[in-house]
C-alpha cells in the first residue's frame, strides 16, 4: 500500500476535534481506535459515502505507528473476507474504514471512560480461578 498523505472527510474531521474536547485523545489515536471499530462492522464501507475530503492531512506513519504492519494485516484479511481484489483495494478501504470508523466512535463516546467501555467489549473475558 503507497498511500502516505491520507485527507479524512470534512464530517469526520468535525467528529474527530469534538472527540479531542471530550476525551483529551490525540487524533490519531482516535482515528486507530476507530478504524478497529470499523473493521469489526459487518458491511464493506464505501469511500463515496464520507463526502469532500478536509484540508486536515495525516501521514500514514503518523496515524499507524510503529504497528503499521500490523494495520495493514488486518486490512489485508478483511478484504480478503469481503471478497474485495488485492491489493488494488487496499487504498480505498484504509480510508473507507478509517471515515466510517471515526464516525462510529463519535457514536459511542461522549467522555474518556466510554473509551475504556469499548476495550472492555473486545477483551475476552477472563475465567474465574
Amino acid at each position: 500500500m503507497q498511500l502516505n498523505r491520507i485527507h479524512v472527510s470534512e464530517e469526520v474531521d468535525q467528529r474527530l476535534r469534538s472527540l479531542k474536547a471530550k476525551t483529551r485523545l490525540t487524533p490519531n489515536l482516535l482515528c486507530r481506535i476507530g478504524f478497529c471499530l470499523s473493521l469489526r462492522e459487518p458491511m464493506v464501507p464505501n469511500l463515496k459515502d464520507y463526502g469532500e475530503d478536509s484540508a486536515r492531512e495525516f501521514n500514514r506513519y503518523t496515524l499507524t505507528g510503529p504497528w503499521d504492519r500490523y494495520f495493514v494485516a488486518l486490512l489485508t484479511e478483511r478484504c480478503n473476507q469481503d471478497g474485495l481484489p488485492l491489493p488494488d483495494c487496499l487504498e480505498e478501504q484504509f480510508l473507507a474504514h478509517l471515515n466510517r470508523g471515526v464516525i462510529l466512535l463519535f457514536q459511542r463516546v461522549k467522555h474518556l471512560g466510554d473509551i475504556m467501555r469499548l476495550i472492555e467489549e473486545v477483551q475476552p473475558k477472563r475465567i474465574a480461578e
